[in-house]
């Protein structure tokens, strides 16, 4: 039965997102205000193009603390080979995918736009309703 249930269906539809060339400590601070373990990076046509979490985020700052090196821009920071979902991917393999992955959240794609974000508690929620 979890495999009727479709990502669009259960994600985030306008997820916050960042732009490469924005200052990596905006996008920490960004995170920490809406509570989240990271966000896609896209293109000004909303076109994904990376990832930036916490993890990195906390890279930046130990380079930082180190070696005394400034921020920089999402762009040099984020993970660019990113796992995605597509908005018609049916829950069960969402998932399938949080169980095999350390990921809290995926970003969700269509015809290579971004068009939302699949986190855990959105899986549990689909997988609520079953019960």
């Amino acid at each position: 039965m979890l495999k009727s249930l479709l990502v669009k269906d259960y994600m985030t539809a306008d997820p916050l997102a960042f732009k490469p060339e924005m200052d990596v400590l905006t996008a920490v601070h960004q995170l920490l205000e809406h509570r989240l373990t990271g966000a896609p990076v896209v293109d000004g046509e909303g076109k994904l193009v990376g990832f930036f979490s916490e993890k990195d985020g906390l890279k930046v700052a130990l380079n930082a603390s180190y070696y005394e090196q400034p921020g920089g821009p999402v762009g040099q920071h984020m993970t660019i080979q990113v796992k995605t979902l597509s908005d018609m991917s049916s829950m069960a393999d969402a998932v399938e995918l949080f169980v095999a992955h350390h990921y809290h959240c995926y970003p969700v794609v269509a015809d290579g736009r971004l068009v939302g974000q699949l986190s855990r508690t959105d899986a549990l929620k689909a997988l609520e309703k079953l019960w």
